[in-house]
């Protein structure tokens, strides 16, 4: 690849600041970042994979209600195609034995490839150096500063999927799909009180099949300090999976009032307990959400 660089301006991530009172809880959305630097885009091996397959649309657009409740909320800005932020760094497989897709991707779940020529390691490595690592070196210290001040966080890891069938799963019949890497990396509680918010919404709700949450979930989730949930959300629930440029305004509507409800139910079982109160100072908490 010679001297291939991936250049843009500005960090490979954007942050909304949580106003006060801030909620003991962080959200990553890694997966709607759109931003293509022309010389990947180049490298591109159809003018389907230009669409960006495998986007998560618009969906840091509608959970931008978070602020509101207090919750700080960090956002990838580059295409998971130019780096995936919710892959391991060096490779290691996420679901033993099931077709993954990697920090920069070679093929999309649907088997095609993305490339006219796959990227060896010098690329995958300016790839992680350039997008990845500034990705989670921001959201390492969200989450040391959050729990510096709260002692116990939350980190919620949002998603959206194709319900169509792929090689990574058959058709999706649930609307939404929470992990919590079976277990490990957050608290049954936790989980339960997410699960149980959606499901008083008449959203249909799967938990561990067939995700059980990527990298960011399992890297981060360490209980009882952080707990980590991978919520995923079928694209249907907001969005044509057909044509998801044509946002049909009811159905966007609809969805994120009835998605805003949810959170608006298990977010205060999150507050720190009367007693236990909070660490560090206000000043210090609101300066790390800017």
């Amino acid at each position: 690849m010679g001297d291939f660089r991936i250049d843009f301006e500005g960090e490979p991530w954007r942050i909304r600041p949580a106003r006060e009172p801030l909620r003991p809880i962080v959200a990553s959305i890694p997966h709607a970042g759109v931003a293509v630097p022309p010389p990947i885009a180049a490298r591109f091996a159809s003018k389907a994979i230009s669409g960006l397959p495998m986007t998560d649309w618009d969906l840091d657009e509608l959970y931008d209600f978070l602020p509101e409740l207090g919750i700080v909320t960090l956002i990838a800005t580059q295409s998971r195609f130019v780096a995936d932020c919710n892959r391991p760094p060096k490779g290691e497989a996420l679901y033993p034995g099931r077709f993954e897709t990697g920090l920069v991707p070679t093929r999309t779940f649907d088997g095609d490839p993305v490339w006219t020529e796959v990227p060896d390691a010098a690329w995958v490595e300016e790839a992680r150096l350039r997008v990845w690592q500034p990705y989670h070196d921001r959201l390492r210290a969200l989450l040391d500063q959050w729990h510096g001040r709260f002692g116990r966080i939350v980190l919620l890891d949002l998603h959206s999927v194709s319900s169509l069938p792929n090689r990574i799963s058959p058709a999706l019949v649930e609307e939404i799909f929470l992990g919590d890497r079976d277990g490990q990396s957050a608290e049954c509680g936790v989980r339960e009180s997410i699960r149980q918010a959606y499901i008083e919404e008449d959203f249909t709700v799967s938990v561990n099949h067939p995700y059980k949450g990527g990298y960011i979930t399992a890297h981060y989730g360490r209980p009882p300090a952080v707990q980590a949930v991978q919520i995923e959300m079928a694209e249907r629930v907001y969005l044509d999976e057909q044509k998801p440029g044509n946002r049909d305004p009811v159905r966007w509507r609809e969805a994120r009032e009835r998605i805003r409800r949810v959170w608006e139910r298990f977010v205060p079982a999150f507050d720190p307990k009367p007693g236990m109160g909070q660490t560090g100072s206000s000043r210090g908490g609101a300066s790390g959400s800017q």
